[in-house]
């Protein structure tokens, strides 16, 4: 980059370039900005301040939401136009140029559907405010159950920030603290939010350390965090905190399916958003022996090109050298006593001009309870398994996502029952298909708010 960038906090008072900052780099290693780190003491003063903000109206709220999503998309924002923007994230995160770019269009997309979708939760029972003449005699009302929603973002890729402006859309005022690797999706889409007319002190960006990150938590009313498993773990016991975690989203296909006809389908689900994103397909079971859709589908992702993330045809992520080599290690690590088809010796293929593209993988397993079919990792990785109908849904617990490629009702209904199983998609949809109004975990207006009896 020309010039080094500065991601500013953006608190209750307007940007703030703090003392304590850290470097951004690009995936080559090069340095291309620094981060304001906000203290704890700056976390406690911002969010008491959005606790007395005033919250605008509901339809102030919406024309403001539709405001941003063109800003966001075409504006220029903080100085960068959206072209600059996009690269800029693609060299800091190693995210490709064009998953990038549908990101930003599926962010604006989600902004502009709230006037649409962000009641969707709402029970049918329920009103959306306490003067409806149904409340005269009596009825539910749709309220929110705190002020202050705190998000812990992941820089994977851009899509992340389509789900939380759903709180603004609610009434929340929300603080986000985001990625230290790609920050600026954030800065971009809250200066964004400013701009349309949301106060400073309805949305914040509060980067930090770790440390300070739960100082977010513990001020916020609700929070929603991005992570692994660890994260999943640490917040389990907490009913405040929506934790967003591994998706280990998986395709079933079943004898009464010839799984010739979706072989295309079922790879670009792997690769779909670089393999980065939890809908991705990190696991396929298939009725019968596995080894020949094992092949088709190694030979099908061994086709995707090695590029720099930047490069307008890129498909794959791209990492530091040193985080490639990392992750090459604890692949073959875990895929030990699995059949390789493809990366079985390395995923790691280096660029010229730093950095390294993480190639796909494609591994066999015995059994359809092999402890692999819960691995997930960050590019277009996918673990292929025989399944037989006396296995039942056990080795599709634990999904954000399951595609059941099948004709069977009974199967069918039994997947729906499944707690664990968070979606359910069927025939030809991949588990990557994401829709404004269809919920990804769940509506987040189940988590936010709640129903109130009003009788006037």
């Amino acid at each position: 980059m020309a010039e080094l960038l500065h991601v500013d906090a953006l608190g209750a008072e307007g940007a703030y370039r703090t003392r304590r900052r850290t470097d951004l780099t690009g995936v080559s290693g090069e340095k291309i900005g620094e981060i304001s780190l906000v203290s704890p003491l700056y976390v406690r003063r911002t969010i008491a301040a959005m606790r007395a903000a005033r919250v605008p109206s509901a339809a102030d709220r919406i024309t403001m939401l539709d405001e941003a999503a063109d800003l966001y998309l075409t504006g220029t924002v903080g100085g960068l136009d959206p072209d600059r923007y996009a690269h800029l994230v693609s060299i800091a995160s190693g995210v490709p140029l064009p998953v990038v770019r549908g990101s930003m269009a599926g962010v604006a997309d989600s902004l502009r559907a709230l006037r649409h979708t962000s009641g969707l939760a709402m029970p049918t029972g329920a009103v959306a405010d306490w003067d409806d003449p149904r409340t005269e005699n009596g009825s539910a009302v749709w309220t929110r159950k705190g002020d202050v929603f705190a998000v812990h973002a992941s820089g994977n890729t851009p899509g992340v920030h389509g789900l939380w402006p759903e709180a603004l859309a609610l009434g929340y005022k929300v603080a986000v603290r985001p990625s230290n690797r790609e920050p600026f999706t954030a800065f971009r889409l809250i200066s964004a939010l400013r701009r349309a007319g949301f106060g400073d002190d309805v949305v914040a960006l509060l980067p930090c350390d770790y440390v300070t990150a739960d100082v977010i938590i513990a001020e916020a009313d609700y929070s929603m965090v991005y992570g692994g498993q660890d994260v999943v773990e640490k917040y389990a016991a907490n009913p405040r905190v929506l934790p967003q975690g591994p998706g280990r989203s998986k395709v079933l296909v079943t004898k009464d399916v010839d799984w010739r006809d979706k072989v295309d389908l079922i790879a670009d689900a792997v690769s779909h958003l670089g393999g980065t994103a939890c809908v991705c397909t990190t696991s396929v079971l298939v009725e019968g022996d596995p080894a020949p859709l094992a092949e088709a589908l190694a030979a099908r992702l061994s086709r995707i090109p090695s590029l720099a993330a930047e490069d307008p045809s890129a498909v794959l992520t791209v990492q530091p050298r040193e985080q490639a080599a990392k992750v090459d290690e604890y692949l073959h690590r875990v895929a030990e006593g699995t059949r390789a088809w493809l990366g079985g010796d390395t995923v790691v293929d280096e660029l010229p001009g730093g950095g390294a593209v993480l190639r796909p993988a494609v591994h066999e397993v015995r059994t359809s309870g092999a402890s692999q079919l819960n691995v997930e990792l960050p590019f277009p990785c996918v673990w292929v398994g025989p399944w037989a109908p006396e296995d039942g849904i056990a080795p599709l617990k634990g999904s954000l996502v399951v595609t059941a490629m099948t004709e069977d009702r009974r199967l069918i209904g039994e997947l729906l029952r499944e707690p664990s199983i968070t979606n359910v998609y069927l025939g030809d949809t991949p588990t990557t298909l994401m829709l404004p109004g269809v919920p990804h975990d769940g509506y987040l207006g189940e988590f936010l708010m709640r129903t109130k009896a009003v009788i006037r």
